[in-house]
């Protein structure tokens, strides 16, 4: 048989080479977990406040930090059950609270650490 003429044979594609590796860290041993710190107050929550005479009715007259404050009245919200029974966010004055509250019958629990940090010195 006669060879065709005008074909050239197919080469094979050439083989790709693999990209060079980098040279592999040395692995670092692990330190070991620290504990977790435990949170620091704030030294502004801290400093011992005068409640004015109003707020002193349901807290007491002795120099107290802002935390200690907040923890009373809602002691004493929760001892006079005047958290409101629909919604618990709302606060129901009594006449105490109600000079405290601005003459207000209600108001949110966020509202009210608003309004005692005004009585505050």
């Amino acid at each position: 048989m006669a060879a065709k003429k005008g074909k050239k044979a197919a080469k094979k594609p050439a083989a790709k080479k693999a990209p060079a590796r980098k040279p592999m860290k040395k692995a670092v041993a692990k330190k070991p977990a620290k504990k977790a710190a435990k949170r620091k107050p704030n030294a502004a929550f801290m400093k011992p406040m005068t409640p004015s005479s109003t707020l002193a009715a349901v807290v007491g007259s002795s120099p107290m930090p802002r935390t200690e404050v907040t923890s009373k009245l809602w002691g004493y919200i929760k001892k006079n059950n005047l958290q409101d029974k629909m919604n618990r966010r709302m606060i129901n004055a009594d006449d105490k609270l109600k000079d405290v509250f601005g003459g207000k019958k209600q108001v949110s629990m966020f509202e009210m650490t608003k309004l005692v940090a005004k009585h505050l010195k």
